[in-house]
């Protein structure tokens, strides 16, 4: 399962990456149909490869317009965000962060270097939720300019896909926007190698601690028709799937739940159970608080 998931990571990362003719054309961003369409992953809108939207910029640039932008349009525009990703929440939970997000196959390439690696402690869980509370949501809305309109914080002071699949790549083409590049783009630059070298040392640190995609995602965790199950009375103490997490949840333990919002979904845990006591299921079904450790689906009336 884990080539199949990097096959799957692979080709994602090529399909919503697949303008390439900006080589000969030149860098300007693509503006097809298919920019209406928000990537599951996360992905910049303005790389110059990119053919579909990322929907952390799109929910930000609604948020920063919400208060000049009320007109039925921009609010159909916000409305097919909010409804994408709860669509894809609703389905998968968080899957699309292992196998189908291009800066997560980024962040385990540079996994691969070898170098000294360390752990994350479990409370960096909670920064997602606060980059996506505080520079997704917050500021956009309550920091506005003269006109009204606010700012997209996240895009445009922390994202490291967009410095990487989009700045760097931009100004390299563009000599006008290497003339123009400021500190702005010096403190994205820093940004993203900071976040790079914590990614070569600890898995998926950017996920785990900052993503505001993965948060929403991981709240649909629970819910989704997609759902892990752990039957402990299998479960021979291996600590095998602890090994093998990215993500470092202990649910054979007890400790944590196997569905926890930090669960990205990469199946290894299934994968390497020697005793299959992990198992999937897929479909409308409803768990109760006591039940759901053991695995027991209570179908919905």
């Amino acid at each position: 399962m884990e080539r199949r998931r990097k096959v799957s990571q692979i080709i994602s990362t090529l399909i919503i990456n697949s303008n390439w003719t900006f080589l000969w054309k030149g860098p300007p961003i693509f503006q097809g149909w298919s920019k209406r369409i928000c990537s599951p992953g996360l992905n910049c809108y303005s790389c110059p490869a990119a053919i579909t939207a990322c929907p952390i910029g799109g929910l930000q640039n609604f948020l920063a317009s919400i208060r000049i932008n009320i007109a039925p349009v921009g609010m159909r525009f916000g409305a097919y965000v909010l409804g994408t990703l709860a669509l894809i929440g609703s389905i998968m939970g968080r899957l699309p962060c292992s196998w189908l997000c291009p800066f997560g196959l980024i962040q385990e390439l540079l996994y691969r270097m070898p170098v000294p690696k360390i752990s994350m402690k479990k409370w960096f869980r909670a920064g997602p939720y606060i980059f996506l509370g505080l520079f997704v949501i917050v500021l956009p809305i309550l920091v506005v300019d003269a006109t009204g309109y606010g700012s997209t914080w996240f895009c445009k002071y922390v994202c490291p896909a967009g410095t990487l699949e989009a700045g760097i790549p931009l100004l390299t083409l563009n000599s006008n926007l290497r003339r123009a590049a400021g500190w702005l783009f010096v403190n994205k630059l820093v940004v993203l190698i900071a976040i790079s070298v914590w990614c070569m040392v600890t898995m998926r640190a950017f996920c785990r601690a900052i993503c505001p995609l993965g948060a929403i995602f991981g709240l649909f965790n629970r819910i989704s028709w997609l759902q892990l199950n752990f039957d402990p009375s299998r479960c021979v103490g291996c600590r095998a799937c602890k090994t093998a997490c990215p993500s470092d949840i202990s649910f054979y333990n007890g400790e944590d739940s196997i569905n926890s919002t930090a669960c990205i979904r990469c199946m290894r845990c299934h994968s390497i159970c020697p005793v299959n006591a992990v198992s999937l299921s897929f479909g409308p079904c409803l768990k109760t608080p006591d039940k759901e450790q053991a695995g027991i689906d209570i179908k919905a009336p």
